[in-house]
């Protein structure tokens, strides 16, 4: 095992040269953590100057003695990019020699980096710090507790206000909703993590999240925290629960353990507790457009399943609940199918899914790799046929999580799983899903061929895992570099020059004034949180309510393609979420392990 997450500084005589040289027109962007030593390895040189003649020539120069490793003369010269009017990409893969370097092209000096095979140690149980300050009931960050009077049910088959025991779990971002849908998938990625990575994680926290041990990695019992919400969720066959509370809850900054939002049943006694009926659901002004259970009821029983097979020699009367919880939330899919979206109240805004076959696909997936049964085989291979590539991978736009999960693991559940033919067939989907994207990214120096809405991040963080478990399925490395650029974009290769990760690298550029409760109004940072990421600018242009607190310091890198803002008000580009950042964990623990 390891390690300190000490190595994400540099040495002080490094940050020395930390900063960028500038003409205040032109600026080479690099991922900050760093990069392995047998990566791809790609800065980009970006310019505002309609009249420069561009890169011919550019330096690796080792940042301790100030000499030039090597001068490259090969540059992928790209056109304008949203604020930029030339782009160039600046590829130094074949050094794999350690050590902490910048890069020189134009009279430009990049930030200070490292290549190092250790650049992402200990980074995956860095980022689960974010998921403990999410905790709902008692919360380890702020050694305090909340809503322990959850809830009253409503839409469902028992009488509405019926109470219902449903504390715990993780508040969904800023706000203290909380949704099975993205809850299940961020136990998913969190099980799967501990299932693929085992040796990547430590065990630094108890159970209940406190400073200590408790015999099994923390990110073990971060997944584990989130299987117990969910069966208070799913308590009997006939009992699905949806959402935790609604748009009410946008009733200003405050502490979780200060929520005194009234839902009825007076101020902080509670919240409604939706029922997943798969009928049209919304209190207030505004409706979903519910047809279905099976979206969330398929997230239900793939994380149930999953659990089974991970628990089954931890502890085997935990993994036959789970078991059995995984085949009745599987029926309770197959009962209504169709989308159960969220419920909206006061605003329209709410998570508009729109498929539910790659959800029962992938719960079928891992219910066959638990029982063995060639029925749950065919029905997964069935549904993932529906369904091929994850439709927001052809898109340009989509509405809020409209296709959620934003990566199908059921492909590689089955490919994994299956003989060599539906193997072959099933890796195929994934790439025909990264050429989809690849068309995009291609064209422009960032290789960014994710959309810009609300919740780029999270889409950003998928592909790169969508890429990754295709690269690893079929042995094919042709989108290896698109596969980085995802990455890097993440820690710093985007117009901003920012990583999207709070306090990663330690000493980098990365959010600070997020659109958090917590660091808004105690100075408590999100330490290890995925921001939601760009939109567009008419996205942001069009959002309710935003009007930023300081001046922006990224302006000279806005445009109408994206926008993002280190400011708490900018709810759309700044705001933590704990779903995104369960991915993250996934992808920052396979890229530690990644021996390429």
């Amino acid at each position: 095992m390891k390690k300190s997450i000490t190595h994400l500084a540099f040495s002080a005589f490094i940050f020395l040269f930390s900063f960028q040289k500038s003409d205040e027109n032109s600026w080479i962007r690099i991922n900050q953590l760093g990069y392995k030593q047998a990566a791809t390895k790609v800065a980009v040189f970006a310019t505002k100057k309609h009249d420069h003649p561009g890169i011919k020539k550019w330096s690796l120069v080792d940042a301790r003695s100030g000499k030039s490793i090597k001068t490259f003369k090969t540059v992928a010269a790209f056109g304008n990019y949203g604020p930029f009017t030339k782009v160039c990409r600046l590829n130094f893969s074949e050094i794999t020699q350690p050590g902490e370097y910048f890069i020189e092209a134009a009279g430009i000096r990049s930030p200070v980096f490292r290549i190092n095979n250790a650049a992402y140690n200990g980074t995956a149980d860095f980022a689960l710090q974010y998921m403990r300050q999410q905790r709902c009931g008692y919360n380890p960050y702020l050694k305090d507790s909340c809503h322990l009077k959850d809830g009253y049910t409503i839409y469902g088959p028992m009488h509405d206000g019926t109470r219902v025991d449903a504390t715990g779990g993780w508040h969904d971002a800023t706000d203290y909703l909380q949704y099975s849908t993205t809850s299940a998938n961020a136990t998913y990625h969190l099980l799967a993590a501990y299932r693929d990575f085992p040796s990547v994680f430590e065990d630094n926290h108890k159970k209940n999240g406190l400073d200590g041990k408790s015999d099994t990695p923390d990110v073990l019992d971060e997944a584990e925290w989130g299987l117990q919400w969910l069966l208070k969720m799913h308590p009997k066959e006939e009992w699905l629960f949806n959402q935790i509370a609604d748009d009410r809850d946008h009733a200003g900054m405050r502490l979780p353990a200060m929520d005194s939002v009234d839902y009825g049943w007076g101020k902080g006694n509670g919240r409604p507790v939706y029922f997943a009926s798969g009928e049209v659901q919304g209190l207030g002004k505004y409706k979903n457009r519910a047809t279905g259970t099976s979206s969330v009821a398929g997230k239900f029983s793939s994380a149930f399943a999953l659990a089974s097979l991970v628990y089954k020699d931890l502890d085997p009367s935990l993994s036959k609940t789970f078991s059995e919880k995984s085949v009745s939330a599987y029926n309770y899919g197959l009962k209504k199918p169709g989308v159960q979206q969220t419920a909206p109240n006061k605003a329209p805004y709410f998570y508009e899914e729109d498929n539910w076959v790659d959800d029962m696909e992938l719960a079928a997936a891992v219910l066959f790799q638990k029982s063995g049964d060639n029925d749950f085989l065919n029905q997964a291979m069935d549904f993932g046929r529906k369904e091929t590539v994850t439709p927001w991978l052809a898109a340009d736009t989509a509405r809020h999580y409209q296709w959620y999960p934003f990566h199908n693991f059921g492909h590689y559940e089955i490919a994994k799983s299956a003989d060599e033919k539906i193997r072959a067939e099933f890796i195929s989907y994934y790439k025909q899903g990264i050429e989809k994207v690849w068309q995009k990214a291609n064209k422009n120096g960032f290789y960014r061929g994710v959309p810009f809405i609300w919740c780029s991040n999270n889409l950003t963080a998928s592909f790169a895992i969508q890429c990754y478990l295709y690269r690893k399925l079929s042995g094919d490395n042709s989108y290896l570099e698109l596969e980085q650029a995802s990455i890097d974009w993440l820690l710093g290769v985007n117009p901003w020059g920012t990583s999207m990760i709070s306090g990663l690298p330690e000493k980098g550029d990365s959010p600070v004034d997020p659109h958090s409760s917590l660091t808004h109004l105690y100075n408590y940072p999100t330490t290890g949180g995925l921001v939601d990421g760009p939109v567009s600018g008419y996205i942001f242009n069009s959002l309710r309510g935003v009007t930023l607190s300081e001046p922006d310091e990224y302006a000279a890198f806005q445009s109408m393609l994206a926008v993002y803002h280190d400011d708490f008000s900018d709810y759309s580009s700044n705001e933590p979420t704990m779903d995104g950042t369960a991915s993250l964990v996934y992808l920052l623990a396979a890229i530690e392990s990644d021996k390429f």
